[in-house]
């Protein structure tokens, strides 16, 4: 068993969990990510076909538009459309690295 440290919780500090930060950043990509990453859960042989077809896009446009409606109404279509939040959670979760989107 380790002794407890004395030093003020400033020191020392971990870092801040971006599950628990009121950054509507951190907020915004994680939602993104998660909305993507349904898709990818509730569509993974469209998902499959897409990528191996160069037709992702095409496949998943509905199943894309109805979560792009979903983060927009969560966190604002101003912020949404300043962001590139919601197209790197396709690129990185959807497409699987790939820039298609």
């Amino acid at each position: 068993m380790q002794p407890r440290s004395t030093a003020p919780a400033s020191e020392g500090r971990r870092p801040i969990n971006p599950f628990l930060s009121n950054d509507p950043n951190q907020k915004a990509k994680r939602l993104a990510r998660a909305l993507v990453s349904d898709i990818v859960a509730y569509h993974p042989q469209k998902r499959d076909e897409g990528l191996k077809n160069g037709t992702l896009k095409q496949l998943l446009r509905e199943e894309i538009k109805k979560s792009y409606e979903e983060y927009t109404d969560q966190i604002g279509k101003e912020f949404a459309e300043s962001t590139t939040h919601f197209q790197d959670a396709l690129n990185d979760v959807l497409a699987g690295g790939k820039k298609l989107f």
